[in-house]
């Protein structure tokens, strides 16, 4: 039960009101007492015939002008509508305690990071958000900031504003943080986020045992300075992993440069590399290359794999000492610069063929990094989709659709040629073509593949026939399970019970890699 009383400002009426309470035994939960003359009540609730006697001895009182019920309490209606607007705005807000643990996040919030209300209360924003040091904020300069973050692979700015109150001796005491998640948008300057943007892996997204060990590989080599050989086929991601492995590396403040090693003649491709001297090509000043001007930091030769001949000798000598001579110059150069080099093809095979040099291959292939293909780790498709739709929606500025789980079931099966940059454009022109509320499999229209090749398998014909049948059984199912990663999925791949297919990946000891 909450009161309001208009009275008049008299000393002692505060005084009486309550006796009144306390004589009817009446317990008082809180009192507010405006400056324009109301007294707030919030005490417990009574029977009727209690309440009317209450009401008639508090309208006795000298100086009282009016009394009755009322549903809240200013402050109470003041942080109810507060909390309200917080929770219902349209963009993630979270307000964080002294320690860093989050004690209120509203709905967009919530959704952002996929948890309940119950998962988020008291946990750490660090734990959360990787990228963003709470610790470094509150023990330094301690003022509204911005930060770049990654939330399941998309981009978002983060802002983080100190909560200050005033005290009785007007003193200003920091209470905790507000945090506002946007996402990022291309008008934003890269000035008006935090130095220390190091983004990077954050952009990965994947469920996979491959994604994950690829991921826990490619971190491991980035921070180190020895030539790095990434493969993979067209579209699996190579320049993105590689500007990863160099924002993770002490690089990263560096420049990161890229050469197409197959989109321009030897004479152009050597001058872009190495530079000219002065007066070379008509130009009166000289030009730097790409490994004078990455100077410190990274280059990332791509498509290695289709570099003439000439320019191969020229890499290799580059490798072996850090120095080279720029076109029409005698005098040598020193930079410091680490190699990354992607390819499509297999290296090995082309040094073997006699097409790629043998010595540059071993050189370049110190450290590895090998992308598997979209149709080898298919337990992928679900969060990539996740990740593509969301990015794509917020562009198109429409209502995120949700996915048909028929949808779903066909994009996990498809082989996927293209790869993940396949799939990120068909996502895209889905959204163009979808309506309603739901994205639907006639929205993709994915096309139709003649036959797709699964690889070789090797046939071994040593013993009797029943063991050749059961090796190469085998080794079927077990390359068809790393795309169709549940015996389910592969008992339906394969048009047989799922029994059967549950039975024999047990009896050769089949698992997912």
């Amino acid at each position: 039960m909450r009161l309001e009383v208009l009275c008049e400002d008299r000393l002692g009426l505060t005084r009486e009101l309550l006796d009144i309470l306390a004589s009817n035994s009446i317990d008082l939960r809180g009192i507010e007492i405006d400056i324009t003359g109301i007294i707030y009540l919030n005490c417990p609730d009574i029977d009727f015939e209690t309440f009317r006697d209450l009401m008639a001895e508090i309208r006795r009182i000298s100086g009282v002008k009016d009394v009755r019920k009322i549903q809240f309490m200013p402050s109470e209606r003041h942080n109810t509508e507060l909390v309200s607007l917080l929770t219902n705005l349209p963009y993630p807000v979270l307000s964080i305690d002294l320690k860093g643990a989050i004690d209120m996040a509203n709905h967009a919030a919530l959704k952002l990071l996929a948890k309940s209300e119950d998962e988020a209360m008291g946990q750490l924003i660090s734990h959360l958000l990787p990228s963003f040091n709470f610790g470094k904020w509150i023990e330094g300069d301690i003022t509204r900031q911005k930060q770049a973050i990654v939330i399941d692979g998309l981009d978002y700015t983060m802002e983080i504003l100190p909560v200050y109150i005033t005290g009785e001796s007007n003193e200003t005491v920091l209470a905790s943080a507000v945090m506002s998640i946007h996402p990022t948008t291309h008008a934003m300057t890269t000035e008006s986020l935090a130095d220390s943007n190091t983004l990077g892996f954050e952009h990965f997204v994947g469920l996979s045992n491959r994604h994950k060990a690829l991921m826990s590989q490619a971190k491991k080599l980035a921070m180190l300075d020895q030539p790095l050989l990434i493969e993979g086929e067209t579209g699996t991601g190579k320049e993105m992993l590689a500007k990863a492995c160099h924002n993770r590396s002490h690089r990263a403040s560096q420049p990161f440069l890229v050469l197409s090693c197959a989109s321009m003649p030897d004479d152009v491709a050597e001058t872009e590399l190495f530079g000219h001297a002065p007066g070379s090509f008509n130009h009166q000043h000289g030009h730097k290359g790409i490994f004078e001007q990455a100077n410190g930091g990274t280059v990332l030769l791509d498509e290695i794999g289709e570099m003439s001949p000439h320019l191969q000798i020229k890499l290799l000598r580059f490798l072996q000492d850090g120095t080279f001579r720029r076109v029409g110059e005698e005098h040598e150069v020193h930079v410091d610069v680490r190699i990354i080099a992607s390819t499509r093809h297999n290296l090995a095979d082309l040094a073997e063929q006699g097409a790629f040099r043998e010595d540059l291959y071993y050189r370049l292939n110190v450290l590895t990094l090998t992308i598997p293909p979209l149709r080898e780790r298919a337990s992928d498709i679900a969060p990539l989709l996740e990740l593509f739709v969301a990015k794509h929606s917020a562009k198109l500025g429409i209502t995120k659709p949700e996915a048909d789980d028929e949808l779903l079931d066909a994009l996990s099966n498809y082989p996927w040629p293209g790869n993940m940059r396949q799939l990120d454009n068909m996502v895209l022109r889905a959204l163009t073509q979808a309506s309603g509320a739901r994205l639907k499999l006639e929205d993709f229209n994915l096309p139709k593949l003649e036959a797709v090749s699964t690889g070789s398998v090797n046939l071994n014909i040593d013993g009797s026939l029943d063991d050749i049948m059961k090796d190469y059984e085998s080794k079927v199912l077990e390359k068809l399970y790393q795309s169709f990663p549940s015996s389910r999925k592969l008992a339906k791949r394969l048009n047989v019970s799922h029994t059967s297919i549950a039975n024999k990946l047990r009896d050769y000891n089949i698992r997912k890699n």
